[in-house]
């Protein structure tokens, strides 16, 4: 198997570099330059616990270590003392990579500190593991799963970019640290391209001003993400070729607002999930995806089982660690949890298997209901919950966010639009999805993997 950085090598990409809020770093500097101080020797075949604050010194770690660590454990800021300690016990880490600004570690571990630059010393970049990459699942409460991956399942089948091509510039709104900054992560190394990395707290005009400056080509978000920034109004900020969407559902309106705000760009939304990988990306600027897709022979193949989508492919996950449940089928098909439903040819996404609110013994998909209200142009994103009922057993409630741009209504009459939103609900979706109660909120929370936070999720 072959490390990341002899990946870069054999695709002759030095040329990468990573845009930081706080400075850059070039690939081609990491041939003779080190974060770890001299401390890569002492790390070699260990489990490591990647737990910085900033995402840079996270980005060249993976580079430094791969093929030397017999583990690397991808931690997020956001992770409490008690699910670090968790996740440390789990992967049997035996060290920790910290940098000035993480928290205080209080872990049996022996801790190393990034710099926050490469210093020139001499290194040996010998490959003498085969390194996993552990994968931290993204729910918002309780303990995360841990996801074995490797190099190659992560980047095997990525695109590489023709050299004759104008050279891409990526960001992200995601953390690398999660699958799908991950992906664009890979994507920028192996093609040799700038990466502008976001950074935790950072104000959205603040990351797409730094994106501009750069020249950015090609960004991802989840679509919660991409809502914040339309409701920005800083979105004319860039001007992508190139704009991606995954990590939750994509409607039809977030779409369609997208391709309104740049409309010389592509548009498109993946799917995927931490285990089963990348099942494909939908060009087509509709939501959900064609019919044909599905039990399509190929690398990578699908079908739906139950209502739900599961996925082979060579990009799926080996395992999970202790004690979580067996990832994948007999057959190495991998339930992503996600339910489907065929309508007019096209497979549109419902919610999460594990996100249904049961109102009275029928199903209700939050989604499905969001994607009513988040139609109206003055709602810029909205949250439906289920709120328990001693009759029903739960009543759907629904927080919207509305546009306070300008060139909408200067006063909107909240009782009236609120009547309206739910008689749009009451035309599209059945009596018992229909939410018994609408609020008005200024903001809804986003979780670090740039979803919306779910209670119970």
């Amino acid at each position: 198997m072959t490390s990341l950085w002899e990946m870069c090598a054999l695709n002759g990409t030095p040329g990468a570099t990573f845009l930081a809020r706080d400075g850059e770093v070039r690939l081609s500097a990491l041939s003779s330059a080190s974060i770890l101080s001299g401390k890569l020797e002492a790390l070699r075949g260990r489990c490591i616990l990647l737990a910085t604050y900033d995402q840079l010194p996270t980005a060249i770690a993976l580079l430094e270590l791969d093929g030397v660590a017999r583990r690397l454990v991808l931690c997020t800021p956001d992770l409490t003392p008690a699910q670090l300690s968790a996740v440390a016990a789990t992967a049997e880490a035996d060290a920790i990579l910290i940098d000035e600004r993480a928290a205080p570690v209080a872990l049996p571990l022996e801790t190393f500190n990034a710099r926050a630059r490469p210093s020139a010393e001499t290194l040996q970049r010998r490959r003498t593991h085969a390194t996993e990459w552990i994968l931290l699942t993204s729910g918002t409460t309780g303990q995360p799963k841990l996801v074995v991956h490797d190099v190659t399942s992560l980047a095997g089948a990525l695109p590489r970019q023709p050299p004759s091509e104008q050279p891409m510039v990526w960001s992200t709104f995601y953390d690398i640290r999660r699958y799908g900054g991950l992906q664009i992560y890979l994507r920028a190394v192996l093609s040799g391209s700038a990466l502008v990395l976001s950074s935790a707290g950072e104000p959205v005009r603040e990351f797409l001003m730094r994106a501009a400056s750069a020249g950015v080509t090609h960004i991802s978000g989840t679509p919660s993400h991409w809502r914040r920034a339309l409701m920005s109004g800083d979105t004319g900020i860039i001007r992508p070729d190139y704009v991606r969407l995954s990590g939750e559902v994509a409607d039809q309106t977030v779409l369609d607002s997208l391709k309104a705000a740049y409309p010389n760009a592509r548009v498109a939304h993946a799917f995927a999930s931490t285990e089963a990988g990348v099942a494909f990306d939908v060009n087509d600027g509709l939501a959900g995806f064609p019919a044909e897709l599905i039990e399509q022979p190929g690398s990578i193949e699908m079908k739906v089982q139950d209502g739900t989508l599961w996925i082979r492919s060579g990009r799926t996950a080996t395992r999970y660690l202790g004690n979580a449940a067996t990832l994948g089928s007999e057959d190495r098909y991998v339930d992503t949890g996600d339910m489907v439903e065929l309508e007019g040819g096209r497979y549109h996404f419902r919610g999460r298997k594990g996100g249904i609110i049961n109102v009275g013994g029928l199903k209700v998909y939050p989604e499905e209901v969001e994607s009513v209200l988040n139609a109206d142009p003055r709602v810029q994103m909205s949250r439906v919950l289920g709120r328990r009922n001693p009759i029903t057993g739960a009543v759907i409630v629904a927080e919207v966010v509305l546009h306070d741009r300008e060139d909408m209504q200067p006063e909107i009459n909240r009782d009236s639009l609120k009547d309206e939103l739910l008689q749009a609900c009451r035309r599209a979706l059945a009596a018992h999805k229909v939410p018994a109660m609408l609020r008005f909120v200024p903001s809804l929370e986003l979780t670090a993997a740039g979803k919306l936070v779910r209670p119970g999720a």
